[in-house]
């Protein structure tokens, strides 16, 4: 029976060999996506490269590609689980929200939260150049996290498809937009704690002024 590889590792063209020496059956593949996490997480996505990748999981230069083809399938991996924790983050941001002024206003903090917390895998998952763009499972992780906005914005406009759609498209183009900004510290810096709250205060600010609350004004 042909072992099944994922759309990343098909579009490169390669197929699963076995686990390098020291790592069972699975192991290495998070130790890969760990070790590119991190190095996003460090360095941003410029200073991602493969070999990098493997000397921090302790394998040999060639064993990435046994498991995700090439840089851009292994980047592809780490992006669709960005997207899953985007749509996570953006998910929970709106639950227990009453109205659906609140639940947007929550959502767009969370938005940006997450990108000032994961900079590196936030620019990546957008980074199309460096991923393989055409990943079925890539575009699906994209549509659901972007659907999240679509869901309660349907509640704004009284559930009408194309409405939603269109404000749904100016919701998330809002947030990221500014994440985007920020991440280029237009609005103070990202390096630290201080920095990152008043960024916040003023991202509270423009959604207080663009979605106000139906109740009183949020506060950061």
């Amino acid at each position: 029976m042909k072992k099944q590889v994922s759309s990343a590792k098909r579009s490169a063209g390669v197929t699963r060999q076995g686990p390098e020496p020291g790592y069972h059956h699975g192991e290495l593949q998070e130790a890969l996506i760990a070790a590119t996490e991190a190095i996003l997480a460090e360095q941003g996505a410029e200073g991602f490269t493969l070999r990098e990748a493997a000397r921090r999981a302790g394998v040999s230069p060639a064993a990435p590609s046994h498991h995700f083809g090439n840089a851009q399938g292994l980047l592809t991996e780490v992006a669709i689980r960005g997207y899953d924790a985007l749509a996570d983050a953006l998910r929970a941001a709106a639950s227990g929200k009453r109205s659906g002024r609140d639940k947007l206003h929550a959502q767009g903090m969370a938005y940006v939260e997450f990108a000032l917390k994961h900079p590196g895998r936030f620019q990546m998952m957008f980074a199309n150049k460096r991923l393989v763009a055409d990943d079925a499972r890539l575009r699906r992780a994209s549509k659901a996290a972007g659907a999240e906005f679509e869901i309660i914005v349907a509640e704004l406009v009284g559930g009408a498809s194309k409405p939603a759609k269109a404000a749904a498209a100016a919701a998330w183009s809002t947030v990221h937009g500014f994440a985007k900004l920020a991440l280029e510290e237009k609005f103070g810096s990202v390096k630290n704690e201080a920095g990152r709250r008043e960024i916040m205060i003023t991202l509270n600010q423009v959604l207080n002024y663009l979605w106000p609350a139906d109740g009183p004004r949020q506060a950061v």
